[in-house]
């Protein structure tokens, strides 16, 4: 019934011949045990005439987790707008591997694409998907097969006789021993990891103890639990290792290997590239904290109370931007917490604005949530100035006072607002040459494209600005 659907959608939208449409009905025997050992859904999909299309022919769903798919998908177009990677291994003939794209049921997922060809041509192509949400655990570096032990078994037989090509599809080598510890099946990818191991014998026959990339022997391996996991390191290669005893009479273990070489070198330099960011926006925050211990110092040998204040104000400044790289060479990324920035900014001011004799409370309310360090940066500037300002000018008569500093996000445009209960003021008297005034909607317009809204009576003032996220 599967090989008579294959035919009839492959003579429907193909161009394929006799000869292709046979090999794709015996491909499609094979995807039910390859669904199972990867615990993915796997399909088969073929070119049709049109070059943007694909159709999907077989389909095969995992045994041991819920499939990502709730109606059968065979028959259904792959358009290369929703899957590149399919429509790009059938152009090129080359593997496609961890790609995005859009199923016909609207699901975000990773594909890993292999042509499947004939006498030289591409008829078809062999489709693992996997959901896009899941992540690699941070003390493993790849996800492994997991089975129960007989079907493991009878999957893994099935799939590397000789005249099946499936695992060569796998990205793990292989490898499984009978009861004595001699190899009597592995993949392709076997052959390839121990040839660059420098084996150059065919492994079938090999003994487990010639192949064993630790010290431990056949008898103890298969007398430990009955799976077992580690990352082994062998001069400059690394590679993550699982290990499977089986309850079969003939064949008692099965061996997978991963080179996660690739992944350790890119691991090391993004720890390294880490290292140096972090030094870098240390030093970036000790430059900027020394500038504002000479301005400090300036303003205290000055006797003219205007030129402290603008040395005051420039300090302070220049502590806001230090604010988000003191964050950054804690977190080495280049995205700080929008909260801790502004909560250092409130420090900052209440140090140097809250003026003797006055209580004035300040407190940060609302969403916590991640910004580059050049969105937070001109944020940080903002809400200096707003807050400053009204440390400065809300509470002159008055010897108490609440500032609140609110946060909120929103899908596009989140939104900050400095709300004091002070005295307010007339906001058409306002001076436009006003230094503070002039920086902060320079930057909410240029830099952060976002619109500022003042609102002022005796009850006080807010102002709001947003930005895009």
């Amino acid at each position: 019934m599967i090989s008579e659907n294959i035919y009839e959608l492959c003579r429907a939208y193909t161009n394929l011949d006799e000869d292709d449409i046979l090999k794709i009905q015996r491909m499609s025997f094979c995807i039910k045990s390859i669904s199972d050992i990867v615990n993915a859904d796997v399909f088969i999909d073929c070119p049709t005439r049109d070059a943007d299309e694909a159709i999907v022919v077989a389909e095969a769903k995992p045994i041991n987790r819920p499939s990502m798919y709730q109606k059968t998908v065979v028959g259904e177009l792959a358009l290369r707008e929703n899957e590149p990677a399919v429509l790009r291994t059938l152009d090129l003939g080359i593997v496609t591997k961890d790609l995005k794209a859009l199923t016909q049921e609207n699901m975000n997922v990773r594909q890993t694409v292999s042509p499947i060809e004939n006498k030289g041509k591409i008829i078809g192509v062999l489709i693992v998907e996997k959901d896009i949400t899941e992540k690699l655990n941070k003390n493993k570096h790849m996800e492994m097969l997991t089975e129960s032990y007989e079907q493991l078994t009878n999957t893994l037989i099935s799939i590397t006789e000789p005249e099946n090509s499936i695992t060569d599809h796998l990205d793990e080598a292989v490898i499984i021993f009978d009861e004595e510890g001699v190899v009597r099946s592995k993949n392709r990818t076997a052959d390839l990891l121990y040839k660059k191991l420098g084996y150059k014998e065919n492994l079938i026959g090999m003994d487990y103890n010639n192949l064993a990339l630790d010290d431990i022997n056949f008898k103890e391996r298969i007398s430990s639990p009955a799976q077992n996991e580690c990352e082994v390191h062998l001069g400059k290669l690394f590679f993550y290792v699982k290990r499977i005893v089986l309850t079969d009479k003939n064949l008692k273990l099965v061996t997978m290997i991963k080179d996660i070489t690739t992944m350790k070198e890119k691991e090391m330099e993004l720890i390294l590239k880490s290292v140096a960011i972090k030094e870098i926006h240390h030093r970036v925050k000790n430059n900027l904290q020394t500038i504002a211990s000479l301005l400090r110092l300036q303003a205290r040998r000055s006797d003219n109370q205007q030129t402290k204040d603008a040395l005051n104000e420039s300090m302070n400044r220049i502590l806001s931007i230090a604010t988000t790289h003191e964050l950054l060479s804690k977190e080495g990324l280049d995205e700080v917490s929008i909260k801790e920035v502004i909560s250092n900014i409130k420090n900052n001011a209440i140090r140097y604005f809250n003026a003797v004799n006055k209580n004035i409370e300040v407190n940060v309310i609302g969403d916590n949530f991640k910004l580059s360090s050049d969105k937070a940066t001109s944020i940080a500037l903002v809400v200096n100035e707003l807050l400053q300002n009204s440390m400065q000018y809300a509470f002159i008569d008055k010897h108490f006072g609440n500032i609140d500093l609110i946060i909120e996000k929103s899908k596009i445009y989140s939104t900050i607002a400095v709300v004091d209960n002070g005295i307010g003021y007339d906001i058409n008297n306002v001076r436009q040459n006003s230094l503070g005034l002039s920086i902060v909607n320079s930057i909410v317009k240029d830099k952060l494209n976002g619109n500022i809204n003042i609102v002022s009576d005796s009850r006080g003032t807010k102002v709001l600005f947003d930005f895009k996220n």
